[in-house]
């Protein structure tokens, strides 16, 4: 077996239950002014918000509210919450919510400490200035932005687009699964499947090693049961399983982090920009096609993994379609406008076997044709 790895990954975690308050020190270390990212509504439904607020207060750390962030953060809401942080005097930012708010709070730190760089420059101006410190509180089991350094961001054509690198990291992250409790139906399943696209994808990945296929197995083994079962009783899960999905999506993460993702989330994109599919269904409906590249790439390590699912090929493809009640159409030539915008997506690079981007067209006329 080779035991070879690589792993970088900066973040200070601090897990369990009220991990905010008790280890409140460090967001002291990080300064006196803050701004806080986040979207109108589930910061304050969980209480990640009145929480941080509680710890500020005691602390006596200023601090300001900047919750414009949606589903998809623009990179022009970024750009103003860097200006904000900027004239606020911020020393730091701490982002609370799902993927969205923690990739926006990436940015934000960037822009704010950049200030020649402007809404959609971020993807090609240089980082200058070190961005702000980042604190950040997950309230989602799913996306592992938490430890990753990546923003995913949506450009103003209207494109998402990734942007990542050491300056995209947070300084700490707070893991207190108690904030996805209140997640609903919906967005709980959706953010199981994208951690378990991340687990897949990197299990399978070219840059994949040691450590990261033991994560992506790790993270399969809990995420698929418990993914199954939520498709079968439609029902939510316990509060067990709520900390079980959450840590699950963290494990994924850290195999996301140094392997990243293949053709499934590359694709997805489409689906999330063009027919408003939420991300982890519109990543997830790919997938299938994604096991089945792994397995003519690596016979032995796709049994594996699917072992390690406690489920069969035939099982996972069931219960992704079970999962994506979506009605979508996608006529041929638009499907061959999607050919031609993926013919340069890093994502088919960083798959297995041997998919391009006309094997994509023809997976999205198979799915969605008219």
């Amino acid at each position: 077996m080779d035991y070879d790895f690589s792993f970088y990954m900066p973040v200070q975690i601090f897990g369990g239950k009220n991990a905010l308050f008790k280890n409140r020190e460090a967001l002291k270390l990080l300064g006196k002014c803050c701004l806080i990212v986040t979207g109108k509504t589930a910061a304050k439904k969980c209480g990640a918000l009145s929480d941080l607020i509680s710890v500020f207060e005691e602390e006596g750390i200023d601090y300001r509210i900047f919750d414009k962030i949606t589903a998809n953060p623009k990179t022009a809401d970024c750009y103003e919450g860097g200006k904000i942080a900027r004239e606020f005097g911020a020393d730091f930012v701490v982002g609370i919510g799902g993927g969205s708010p923690l990739d926006a709070a990436k940015a934000v730190c960037v822009y704010a400490a950049n200030e020649q760089i402007d809404c959609d420059e971020i993807y090609t101006k240089p980082v200058c200035s070190k961005p702000l410190p980042l604190a950040v509180i997950g309230t989602t089991a799913g996306t592992g932005s938490e430890i990753s350094g990546v923003s995913v961001l949506t450009r103003c054509d209207g494109r998402k687009q990734s942007v990542s690198g050491k300056n995209y990291y947070a300084a700490c992250a707070f893991a207190d699964p108690r904030y996805t409790y209140s997640l609903p139906y919906g967005s709980t399943v959706s953010t199981a499947l994208d951690a378990y696209c991340h687990a897949a994808e990197a299990a399978f990945s070219p840059r994949a090693d040691f450590l990261t296929t033991r994560f992506s197995m790790l993270s399969a083994g809990i995420l698929f049961p418990i993914i199954k079962k939520m498709s079968e009783t439609k029902a939510l899960p316990d509060e067990a399983e709520r900390d079980a999905l959450y840590y699950a999506s963290l494990y994924a993460g850290f195999a996301l982090n140094r392997a990243g993702t293949g053709f499934p989330h590359g694709m997805g994109y489409a689906l999330t920009e063009d027919y408003s599919v939420p991300h982890g269904f519109a990543c997830a409906v790919f997938l299938p096609a994604y096991l089945k590249e792994a397995q003519k790439a690596d016979k032995e390590l796709f049994k594996k993994f699917m072992n390690s699912s406690k489920a069969d090929f035939d099982e996972v493809r069931a219960v992704i379609k079970s999962c994506f009640n979506f009605d979508i159409k996608i006529s041929a030539r638009k499907a061959a406008e999607y050919e031609e915008r993926w013919r340069t997506l890093k994502n088919f690079k960083n798959s297995p076997a041997d998919f391009n981007s006309r094997d994509a067209e023809s997976l999205v006329i198979s799915l969605f044709g008219t």
